[in-house]
């Protein structure tokens, strides 16, 4: 199935991939495999929310903000490989959660990242993952995911 369709049957449009505003590139492809750098929930020019997750957002809207980011961690994969069809599978993702102290879920907010994946690609869309909790992300966003993905 053509993914660019996939995405079309489920209601989803890639944004605008958002320009690096520091010293690297969006994505790097190396011996077959494309790192995508980290991205954050940007929707229309704007992050979906700003705070930890566990005080000023909740496990609801830290899984939505996952998914943002998984699109534009795949709207930056279009660019730079010109058809998100040469994608062979997903390697790896790593989930940061931005958290109060105590928070321990994690998971269950990288969870809607991965689902997505699964739900667009398949087997393919199946990957290892870590789900790491830290202090602060950049701009204050919530979660940021990065990919590592093994490409045709």
């Amino acid at each position: 199935m053509l993914i660019g369709n996939r995405l079309s049957e489920i209601g989803l449009v890639l944004p605008v991939p958002a320009a690096p505003r520091f010293a690297y590139v969006p994505v790097v492809i190396h011996g077959g495999l494309a790192w995508v750098a980290g991205q954050l929930p940007w929707h229309d020019g704007q992050l979906l929310c700003k705070g930890l997750v566990g005080r000023e957002v909740s496990i609801e809207r830290a899984a939505e903000a996952a998914r943002l980011c998984v699109l534009q961690c795949l709207a930056q994969l279009q660019q730079a490989l010109g058809d998100l069809d040469r994608i062979e599978r997903f390697v790896k993702v790593t989930g940061f959660v931005a958290c109060a102290p105590g928070f321990g879920d994690q998971p269950r907010v990288i969870d809607a990242a991965s689902q997505l994946l699964q739900e667009v690609f398949g087997e393919a869309g199946k990957h290892a993952r870590s789900a790491v909790g830290v202090a602060e992300l950049p701009r204050g966003a919530p979660v940021e995911i990065e990919f590592v993905v093994a490409v045709r």
